[in-house]
This record gives structure tokens, C-alpha cells and sequence, in this order.
């Protein structure tokens, strides 16, 4: 199975600059078989230790942080020679010895010719909070489900996916019905490895719906067993009211809907839980439409997606993968196309953003893209964007050129609106590539202050 994201760990194995490394991401979305791909492609030995009700190696980083004796025990407890440069030592499930991740600072300043990785979920740095973090001591790469690009891989629809990465719209739009179906597949089967290989596998649906549902249930037990015991209900009262938060016409997330009287103050910490799990991803509303987003977002007004859109599809009613298939979703459908459009933009590491005003105006999504803020509207099925039109026509109030319509199209223009297919979604995302920063000439500085000096 290719991961992109593979590329960016290779290339921290042959940075001469590199720093212990951590694999961020939610449980089961390939950080493993990332790090032993690796060991087994780049390096001569491997020393693979799971942290997990492993008592012997929680001795090993708890006693102190000598990173002599360390090295010894680690030798010793995985009867492998590790030396520098062709060994990669992998710390597994390292979020059940926090101490492992406050030894990486020692690692970097005292042993940095020692290649060590380390993967886990749930390590977001509020869930260790009497350990410390080795901020700028580390490298981080974050790991997400596939997205639709490696899952058409995955399916070895890879023609089709050059036709999409090349934006041949002409050839595209010939073969849409077959995109769509295969947007379709992937909908309701997502971006967890071990879910795409069963539905690869098996092209059996209750397979891989029993596959999901196991990983929701690892996912509540992960609720029970790390996070503080006053927020244990809460976060999983959350998690369940996702599909129903999205169902409404005002996807805005309300703690109501949660439980009958519920408050931001009861349940703020649950949904960060959820976020520094990598299970859910909050959309902020923004006071205006222009850059940059972030400093113009609002904090407490939000809308709530899963990271992954198979992991929404699966929390919905037994069979809901079956009416996928089938094109008989009905008014629901507008619900699972954004929080598909959301799984796009996580994926590639965007953050979510959309605009809302009282007066009802609304648009689905903002993103910086080419360099400017574009409004995006997913449609689930042909119809008018008068929030949209409505933006574009009053720039002076809303700063917006231009603006992306997807939904079942093929690849047109209305006026500033550009119309694409939902499956070229995950095609949106802004490139600084191209932009080259001119070194700067110190001379005229050195020149004037002379002047000055003068």
C-alpha cells in the first residue's frame, strides 16, 4: 500500500540535521507499518520495543534519563547491537510511557547520531501534563488515513488518478459516472488501512463494516482508559452526537444536542480530547471572509466533522454503506458530502474554516488558496448558491474573487464560480512551491549604518 507521507519519513532518515522523531496521528491510521516499512527498506538493524503493558521497558525510562544507560537496557532487552547511523530504534504505543517521549531530549542533545523514531496516538501535550514535552527537540510528522488519492492507488486505479493529478478535464469528464462510483467506495469505506485492505479483500460491505465498528470500539475504550474520569462520559456523549450535529440545517455545534442543558464549560475539554486523538477536527466560523483565517476565526462557534469520513458513515444506522452503494442516502446526503470535503482538507493538513451570519448567509468552507481566501460550496445535489452569489456580488463587504462549487458536476465556470466534481476535492490546497525569496543585500545595510556612525 503507498503513503505519501512515507516520502517525508525517508527523507528524516538521511537528514544529517534530523532529531528523534515522532509519528503523530489517531489509532490504527498506519503509524507502524510506517516505521517498520522503513527499518526494513533503509536499515541493516532494527530494535522494535512496544511500550504497552510492558513493564520491564517502562523501568528502563522511568529510573532516569542517562541516555548510557538506556542504550544498555534497550540492547539488552531487544538482543539487537544497536549502534549509530544503521540502526533504527522504534518505541511503539509510546503514549503509555510518557517518560520514553521526555527522553528524546537527550537523545537529540546527547546521543543525536542514534536514529530513534517513535509512534503513538492520543499525545497531544495535555494528556501528559506532569512530563515534559521536548518541544524543539524533535522532529513531528503527522499520519493520516488514506485520502482518496492513495486509496485509488490502493484500488490500482492508477490512470485514473494521473488523469485527476494532471487535470486532463477533457478525458475526466468522459469517464465521471466511474469516478463517482469510485468517490462512492470511498465515502463509505475511508482511509483506515486495515478497513481498505478488508473492503479490497473481500468486496464484502458487512466485512468492512464490522472492521469499522471494531476500531469506533477501540476508540471508546481509548476514551475510558486515558482521559481524566470527569470527562470520560462526556467525551464519548461528543463523539455520538457528531451524525446528529450534522444532520441539522445549522451544523453549527451545539452542546444542547449533546445532553438537554448542556454547556461549553462541561464539554470543551471533551471535544479537544477528541481533536488531540485525531478522531474529529473542529471547522471555526471566521468574523470576516479574508486572510488570514486563523486570526480572524472565532473560537467558540464551530462545526465538528470526523477526520475520516468512513468513521462518520459507520456511526450511522446498520446498512448505511448499502444505500451509499445505491445512491439512496436522501436528505442526509448533504451532511456526509461536507464532512467528505472536510476529510480532503484534514488530509492534507488544513485547518477548517467556514463563514456564518445571523442573517442565515453561510458558506460551507474557506481556504487560502492561489494566494487569496476562496469560499467553497459542497452540493449534494444541483441547486442554487445564493449565499455564494450573494458574497461575490458584494465585494466590498466580503473581499471575494472567486469561489469553488462542488457536487456531482463536470468542470465549468459560472462567472466567478468555478464548478468541479467532488472527487478533484482533495486537488484544493494552496502551493508556496513556486514562491523564491530573493536573499537580501546586507552591504547597503552595513553602508548605512556606517553613515550613521558617522
Amino acid at each position: 500500500m503507498e503513503r505519501i507521507v512515507y516520502q517525508d519519513i525517508i527523507k528524516w532518515s538521511k537528514n544529517k540535521e534530523r532529531k528523534p522523531l515522532i509519528l503523530n496521528g489517531a489509532r490504527q491510521v498506519g503509524k507502524t507499518w510506517l516505521l517498520k516499512e522503513l527499518a526494513k527498506k533503509e536499515y541493516a538493524k532494527t530494535a522494535y520495543f512496544v511500550c504497552r503493558k510492558n513493564p520491564l521497558l517502562k523501568e528502563v525510562f522511568t529510573q532516569d534519563f542517562n541516555i548510557d544507560r538506556i542504550l544498555r537496557s534497550l540492547r539488552a532487552l531487544s538482543n539487537v547491537d544497536i549502534t549509530p547511523e544503521d540502526t533504527l530504534i522504534i518505541l511503539d504505543e509510546v503514549q503509555d510511557i510518557p517518560e520514553a517521549i521526555e527522553a528524546l531530549k537527550y537523545f537529540y542533545q546527547e546521543a543525536p547520531t542514534y536514529h530513534i523514531a517513535v509512534a503513538g496516538s492520543l499525545l497531544g501535550v495535555s494528556l501528559h501534563k506532569d512530563v515534559s514535552f521536548p518541544v524543539g527537540k524533535v522532529d513531528e510528522i503527522n499520519v493520516y488515513p488514506l485520502n482518496f488519492k492513495e486509496f485509488l492507488l490502493a484500488k490500482g486505479e492508477i490512470e485514473a488518478f494521473k488523469l485527476l493529478q494532471n487535470k486532463d478535464f477533457t478525458t475526466t469528464n468522459l469517464i465521471h459516472d466511474k469516478y463517482i462510483e469510485l468517490l462512492r467506495q470511498y465515502y463509505y469505506v475511508g482511509g483506515m488501512p486495515e478497513v481498505v485492505n478488508t473492503f479490497l479483500e473481500t468486496k464484502n460491505i458487512e466485512c468492512t463494516y464490522k472492521v469499522q465498528r471494531n476500531l469506533i470500539a477501540e476508540y471508546e475504550e481509548d476514551m475510558v482508559k486515558y482521559a481524566d474520569d470527569a470527562d470520560k462520559p462526556r467525551i464519548r456523549e461528543c463523539f455520538e452526537s457528531i451524525p446528529t450535529q450534522l444532520a441539522k440545517d445549522n451544523k453549527k455545534f451545539q452542546f444542547s444536542i449533546v445532553r438537554k442543558g448542556g454547556r461549553a464549560s462541561q464539554y470543551i475539554g471533551s471535544i479537544q480530547w477528541l481533536e488531540d486523538a485525531g478522531i474529529a477536527k473542529k471547522c471555526y466560523n471566521t468574523q470576516i471572509t479574508e486572510l488570514p483565517l486563523e486570526g480572524n476565526s472565532i473560537k467558540d462557534c464551530f462545526k465538528l466533522y470526523t477526520t475520516d469520513i468512513g468513521l462518520l458513515v459507520a456511526m450511522l444506522d446498520y446498512g448505511t454503506q448499502a444505500d451509499i452503494l445505491k445512491g439512496n442516502l436522501l436528505g442526509y446526503k448533504g451532511a456526509i458530502f461536507e464532512n467528505l470535503m472536510a476529510d480532503f482538507l484534514c488530509k492534507s493538513g488544513q485547518k477548517l474554516y467556514y463563514f456564518q451570519k445571523e442573517s442565515g448567509l453561510e458558506l460551507d468552507f474557506l481556504v487560502r488558496y492561489n494566494g487569496e481566501c476562496v469560499a467553497l460550496e459542497v452540493k449534494a445535489k444541483s441547486g442554487k448558491t445564493k449565499s455564494l452569489k450573494t458574497a461575490l456580488k458584494n465585494k466590498n463587504v466580503y473581499h471575494l474573487n472567486n469561489a469553488i462549487k462542488l457536487g456531482q458536476y463536470n468542470v465549468g465556470r459560472e462567472e466567478e464560480i468555478l464548478t468541479i466534481p467532488l472527487y478533484m476535492g482533495f486537488l484544493i490546497k494552496d502551493r508556496l512551491t513556486d514562491l523564491i525569496v530573493p536573499d537580501i543585500d546586507l552591504t547597503l545595510l552595513d553602508r548605512i549604518c556606517s553613515v550613521q556612525d558617522t
